[in-house]
């Protein structure tokens, strides 16, 4: 067992100092707030309406205009137009709409404003209480270099690095051969996972060091970096701290983060798996003691790197703000944590002590939340945008929670992060809590976008996750397992077949002036045989499938005999629910129950807890026919995006994996690379250029 470190008698001495300070102070007014308004948008924007409602708080809301008809923006009859996409970032507009409109605070949620120090300030200025910590707190944990040297003070480790003012690249270069490879880059006012990369060697130092600077800029407006030391085999563990304006403080136990990609959470769960209870207690006392030491007040979360290999655990940074993922402690705690902001905020005392909350955790057992994203994982995790043609979410119940922010028929933007939901489950144990979340994912449905949903229902199956054996790398190290593709099964296309004919003989039953349907001329209402040619939709955009041919016959108004390739039903009666988008067929030897989503061409499948993605293909003889295009030798934009660099030019050969083009969509950036070698024929667009998706971007010839 890893010895508790020496540190912790200071800590210990730094929490009684504090607490002998606070405690000599005259107690605060308490103030009841009675309006707020909210600074934010989406899930978190409606959560904290939910529990400002619930005590009688009125709520303003803000929206902008590619938010007019979100969830948030209608949730309140007090919603003011901000207008321009970026105005939830214009913070002196947004406190004179909070005077105007008679509020008394301001709940910043997180993102956004939630860590700006200077709007803190100013909401204070203006009389305005601030629903987060004092400003001088967020302005010291703000800057990781400044938070380090308050860290490292008060007796919290930190780990290795070079956090100065000494920007030049050779120097910084200079400093991690010092540190050793591999490094990690981090932009000091970052947060997010952006303006981060990591460094193997030192070849790439500055290629990734230009890299992390230009997004750190793009999404913070500084690019001003440092440099410590990347620990091959971490987790991320943060520990939940809440403190009041009368010197207590307590730790509300810790989440495990470490599952991510792009270095942002997707999985978050409490407790931490394998970790031993005297590292426990020493981690929650050194975030008290962090909390304590910029004097903190409210939700607070302190990040740790845990050394999987040392069981050593090393200070981060600290969030001044509600976290995604605070529903996971509000699982295992059966507390309100954005009430404690509001009881903090008026002035009251935390609503229960170190003990008693240690109390209820051992009693609450094991949460665990997914993030649900419009993003494509198969492609490096790319954001996704557009309507959420369908959205059947799971029952919540007391153990299985839903915090979205999107319902069917809403835009999902490309102005914004692309997260959906969270869906959060609680069980007894850590073993009950997965198989919780496996199920209620498995009943997650959303067509338009793609989603993270099939990639975590993956990782809730893969044995070193179930065994707790998790670290930040975890989705690298097992990419070979969470990444395989399982081809469908012949009743797939039959279903997708028997969508089609039944929703296309309801529709032309009702209308029988819509012409002819778009799948393929004959398709009638009578009894007939059609043809109907389906590929499935390449998850990583590459691969080319062939077409699946699958004949159906119609032998009475419900009744079908179906081949697929060489496989055929007799005598499958199917009906179909056009409210409910849900396909029921008796096939000779089992029952389907499908849900069936059309959008044009393209079809989405939902079936026994998986998704399917097809498109009707044109016969090769109508490809011709049509004159349609082989985009096989074009490089197209994946997203709605803009082009911030472009790395080759017209002639120039090109390998496999080389970058072509930088895009930057959601703020985050993205590199295209070649898909095979070839030569540049022809760069479609240049630097500063939006395009949709699907746009070519670089065009080939074969080398």
């Amino acid at each position: 067992m890893r010895a508790v470190r020496k540190s912790t008698h200071l800590s210990r001495q730094l929490l009684a100092t504090n607490a002998v300070r606070y405690s000599s102070t005259a107690a605060p007014v308490v103030k009841p707030l009675t309006s707020v308004l909210i600074a934010n948008r989406g899930e978190i924007a409606l959560r904290v309406g939910r529990t400002a409602s619930e005590y009688g708080i009125r709520t303003t809301t803000l929206y902008t205009d590619p938010d007019a008809r979100s969830q948030h923006a209608l949730s309140s009859p007090y919603a003011v137009n901000l207008g321009d996409a970026s105005a939830y970032l214009d913070g002196d507009r947004i406190i004179q709409i909070a005077l105007e409109q008679g509020c008394q605070g301001i709940h910043p949620g997180y993102g956004f404003l939630s860590e700006n120090p200077k709007f803190a300030r100013k909401c204070t200025e203006a009389g305005l209480t601030f629903i987060g910590p004092p400003w001088q707190a967020i302005e010291s944990m703000g800057s990781k270099s400044e938070s380090k040297d308050i860290m490292t003070a008060a007796g919290v480790p930190c780990i290795p690095g070079y956090h100065g003012s000494n920007q030049d690249p050779e120097y910084l270069k200079s400093e991690a051969a010092k540190i050793g490879y591999p490094v990690l880059l981090k932009a000091v006012k970052g947060g997010g996972g952006k303006g981060m990369r990591i460094v193997n060697m030192p070849e790439e130092f500055f290629d990734q060091l230009a890299s992390a600077k230009s997004e750190a800029r793009n999404s913070f407006g500084d690019e001003v970096m440092l440099v410590e030391k990347y620990i091959t085999t971490p987790r991320h563990i943060e520990v939940q701290v809440f403190a009041d304006k009368h010197g207590n403080c307590v730790a509300l136990g810790e989440r495990d983060c470490s599952i991510q990609r792009r270095h942002q959470k997707i999985l978050e769960e409490s407790p931490a798996p394998h970790l031993e209870e005297e590292i426990r207690q020493d981690i929650w006392e050194k975030a008290r003691a962090a909390a304590l030491a910029v004097k903190y007040e409210g939700a607070g979360t302190v990040e740790f790197i845990f050394d999987n290999d040392s069981g050593e655990f090393f200070f981060m940074e600290m969030n001044t703000r509600l976290q995604v993922e605070h529903p996971v402690t509000e699982m295992v705690t059966g507390e309100d944590l954005v009430r404690w902001q509001l009881i903090v905020a008026e002035g009251g005392r935390l609503p229960l002590t170190q003990h008693e909350i240690e109390q209820r955790i051992k009693e609450r057992g094991a949460a665990i939340e997914a993030r649900i994203y419009a993003e494509n994982p198969d492609m490096n995790f790319i954001p996704d945008s557009g309507l959420l043609l369908h959205l059947r979410t799971p029952k919540p119940t007391s153990t299985v929670r839903i915090d979205a922010g999107f319902v069917a028929g809403d835009e999902v933007s490309s102005h914004y992060d692309p997260m959906i939901a969270k869906l959060i489950v609680q069980g007894p144990t850590r073993e009950a809590a997965i198989q919780k979340l496996r199920a209620a994912l498995e009943e997650y449905e959303v067509a338009g976008p793609i989603t993270n949903i099939e990639f975590l229902k993956k990782i809730c199956v893969s044995s070193d996750f179930i065994a707790g054996n998790v670290e930040t790398g975890y989705i690298h190290k097992h990419h070979a397992e969470l990444f395989t593709t399982e081809l469908p099964a012949p009743e797939v296309y039959a279903q997708a077949a028997l969508g089609l004919s039944l929703q296309e003989i309801s529709s032309s039953s009702r209308d029988p002036f819509s012409g002819p349907p778009v799948t393929a001329a004959g398709f009638g209402s009578g009894f007939q045989r059609r043809e109907v040619h389906l590929v499935e939709i390449p998850a990583d955009g590459k691969t080319n499938s062939q077409p699946s041919t699958i004949t159906i016959h119609q032998t009475a108004p419900s009744r079908f005999d179906i081949t697929v390739g060489s496989q055929t039903y007799s005598s499958v009666t199917s009906t179909f629910s056009p409210t409910t988008n849900t396909l029921t067929t008796f096939y000779p030897h089992t029952r389907l129950s499908t849900t069936f989503v059309r959008d044009s061409d393209r079809l989405t499948l939902f079936q026994q807890g998986r998704q399917y993605r097809l498109q009707l293909a044109l016969p090769k003889w109508a490809e011709k026919a049509l004159g349609v295009k082989d985009v096989t030798n074009s490089v197209l934009a994946p997203m709605p995006c803009k082009v911030l660099r472009v790395e080759v030019k017209e002639g120039d050969e090109v390998k496999k994996d080389q970058p072509l083009v930088v895009i930057e969509s959601m703020k985050m950036e993205t590199v295209i690379r070649s898909p095979h070698d070839g030569v540049v024929e022809r760069v479609v667009h240049k630097a500063g250029d939006l395009c949709k998706a699907g746009t070519a971007l670089v065009e080939f010839v074969e080398p």
